[in-house]
């Protein structure tokens, strides 16, 4: 039996939402435990049971990287399966906090009756860097929030930059970041000169910034700093579950 036909087995032997939520993990680089409960619905120990079965099947892998509880990440095949091209390696020690903060970012607006009814879309940090080749000097957001042009909505076909700011930035960094995502015009990866090319529309009609309480006074500062500009940046602060619950475990490897 070759590879792929390995894959199709093992995304045969899951139910349609376990596919979705492995897709949900590997574009976020990794989920909690906790999180990956939301995302199918279920207990955490329902949710426990889900990793156990992608783990046995070899679509992911688990392991207590931080704070409780533990993270799960697509394998290679698991990534395969579901049509990604990302590299398959567990989340990064020094980004766990900001991955999390983003993963609930992007559940609590899925979960508001706009985005559901909208059907709208959220494009992450992750698949921009797969969909285009980055500058080094390009500032990505943390999550794009589209809105389709079919929606019932004053926004409707609108593109939204979503960042989660954890740690206190300088004003003039946060400044300067919140003045290039504002002007930027062309997606990711496209050629420098439509970046921000004068004259057409601005790529992001709105920014949203979730926070901490400790970075929440110097993002509004830097807002106000901008003026009139400042009108298209909606400052709130981060959504319940940004921070991780304890326990949650789960079975070692081959339990």
């Amino acid at each position: 039996m070759t590879s792929g036909e390995q894959q199709g087995q093992s995304l045969t032997a899951l139910a349609e939402r376990d596919i979705e939520a492995l897709m949900f993990t590997a574009e976020m680089y990794g989920v909690q435990l906790d999180q990956l409960a939301v995302v199918l619905g279920v207990s955490a120990d329902r949710a426990r049971g889900v990793a156990v079965r992608w783990r046995n099947l070899g679509l992911a892998e688990s392991a207590r990287l931080g704070p409780c509880p533990p993270w799960v990440w697509a394998t290679r095949p698991g990534l395969t399966a579901c049509g990604l091209r990302y590299t398959a390696v567990p989340p990064q020690s020094s980004r766990l906090a900001h991955i999390r903060a983003v993963t609930a970012i992007r559940l609590a607006l899925q979960d508001t009756a706009a985005y559901r009814r909208a059907r709208a879309c959220w494009r992450g940090e992750r698949r921009m860097r797969a969909d285009s080749r980055i500058g080094v000097r390009d500032h990505l957001p943390d999550g794009e929030l589209h809105w389709p042009h079919r929606a019932a909505l004053s926004w409707a076909g609108e593109c939204w930059a979503v960042e989660a700011e954890l740690t206190r930035k300088t004003v003039a960094d946060t400044t300067g970041i919140m003045r290039e995502l504002l002007a930027r015009t062309g997606d990711y990866g496209c050629p420098g000169a439509q970046a921000a090319e004068p004259g057409r529309p601005p790529r992001h009609a709105r920014v949203l910034y979730l926070c901490s309480l400790a970075a929440l006074p110097v993002v509004i500062r830097a807002r106000d700093e901008l003026g009139p500009l400042g009108a298209r940046i909606e400052v709130m602060k981060l959504p319940p579950g940004a921070a991780p619950p304890q326990g949650l475990g789960l079975p070692p490897s081959g339990q």
